[in-house]
């Protein structure tokens, strides 16, 4: 068969471009690292390594929003240290304040103490979390939560803040709370907690009342010397237990004596009696029991509420408020004032450690989610470490296979070249 001169010059440089093709595709697989180049290099592996390269970068959106969640209760933890310390610091000062032995002088230098750290809580309770957010808002983060009211009101301060949780999804499968609201913090009781007593009773006792300072919710001191201790547990299977309950005294003759009903009237068996002179005895009633000391007026009344109800205050701004209030009072030398003050004291402090269990119940809360951070952020880092491996397979060089077969397109470039040399020598011109 003849073949022409033409033919052999079209496959010799047919054939050196085709090694230099391949050869130049070696060259940028080994200068970018990657085996697939260019989508038609591998179909297949081009499409996964696309869905594999979105999962990532999704995984790493998720990471991002874990720092930002850790940061959010990072601070909010931080904020509730210190606001536990302050409660602790407050039941201190009550304490040392109950003693007797203190004057009126030495209870208003208390009450300017526990004013201190009354402001310092209210400006915990209005913290940011340095970008201008403020930290327990809920999702009206953008003005402080707590504002001062008119004329002090019941508490001092209003909660303008929503009942809601900032939340982020942290994962696919999980959106975390990352920022409790004021209201649960600063105005709840934890789970489980007891019974709340103050005295006071419901209606203004005129000119009984020695005190003359309207209570909250419309009640007044009593205007007798009887003070109490407790309330305790006794029977929580008591069927009365876990119902609102109110003391009511009587005094005809000189001679006390008391009745327990709860909401809707119904009185509820006592077992014990109020002494005529004013020792201290212990009355149990619905699955409870409480100390009462002193002489009760005609009328007076002591209320008792478990810590969640309703009518129970959960407020700890009012409880440092009451107790602030009956510090700075002059209690004039008289028992009616005396029992009026160690009754908020004890109240009050029943109520702090309500509010400090409160606390740190949420700290807890924040706790266990910086560590459930710690865990998903592990999981993150596998997954992307999965990812990782997976689009190395998928994509990424072998080096000693891709420098062999560099060596080897060479080589064959080389021989296509000098073949191709060979071949335009052959001709009969050369010998003619």
């Amino acid at each position: 068969m003849r073949i022409s001169s033409v033919t052999m010059f079209e496959q010799g440089v047919s054939s050196m471009n085709r090694q230099q093709g391949d050869f130049l595709k070696v060259s940028q697989q080994i200068a970018s690292g990657r085996r697939v180049v260019n989508p038609s290099d591998d179909p297949q592996a081009s499409s996964r390594a696309v869905g594999v390269s979105q999962s990532k970068a999704v995984t790493q959106q998720y990471a991002d929003a874990r720092v930002s969640a850790r940061n959010s209760l990072a601070q909010g933890e931080s904020v509730l240290h210190s606001v536990s310390d302050a409660i602790a610091s407050a039941k201190t000062l009550l304490v040392k304040a109950s003693s007797d032995t203190l004057s009126d002088v030495d209870r208003q230098s208390e009450a300017a103490e526990l004013r201190g750290i009354y402001e310092t809580l209210i400006g915990q309770a209005n913290a940011t979390d340095g970008n201008g957010r403020y930290l327990f808002g809920g999702y009206q983060d953008d003005s402080p939560p707590f504002a001062r009211t008119a004329g002090g009101g019941v508490s001092g301060v209003e909660y303008i803040g929503d009942d809601n949780s900032r939340a982020q999804r942290i994962d696919a499968s999980r959106l975390m709370p990352v920022a409790d609201n004021g209201a649960t913090i600063f105005r709840g009781v934890p789970s489980g907690a007891g019974y709340v007593a103050r005295a006071e009773r419901d209606t203004d006792p005129g000119s009984g009342n020695t005190l003359g300072v309207q209570e909250s919710k419309g009640f007044y001191g009593n205007g007798g010397s009887v003070t109490f201790k407790g309330p305790s547990r006794v029977d929580a299977d008591d069927p009365n237990y876990g119902k609102a309950m109110t003391l009511t005294f009587s005094v005809v003759g000189g001679v006390p004596s008391v009745a327990v009903a709860d909401e809707g009237g119904n009185l509820i068996p006592v077992t014990g009696t109020i002494s005529a002179d004013g020792e201290a005895r212990t009355l149990e009633f619905g699955g409870v029991s409480l100390t009462l000391e002193g002489m009760p007026a005609d009328g007076d009344q002591i209320q008792l509420r478990p810590a969640d109800h309703g009518d129970a205050n959960q407020d700890l701004f009012k409880s440092l408020k009451d107790a602030i209030d009956v510090l700075e009072m002059d209690q004039q030398d008289l028992d009616e004032n005396r029992a009026h003050f160690h009754n908020t004291l004890s109240s009050t402090m029943r109520e702090l450690d309500n509010s400090l269990d409160n606390v740190l119940t949420v700290r807890a809360s924040m706790g266990a989610r910086l560590n459930e951070l710690d865990v998903v952020d592990a999981v993150g880092s596998n997954r992307m470490m999965n990812y990782e491996q997976t689009l190395s397979d998928l994509v990424d060089l072998d080096y000693n296979e891709a420098v062999a077969e560099y060596s080897l397109r060479q080589v064959g470039l080389q021989a296509a070249q000098k073949a191709f040399v060979d071949v335009k020598g052959m001709s009969l011109f050369n010998y003619l």
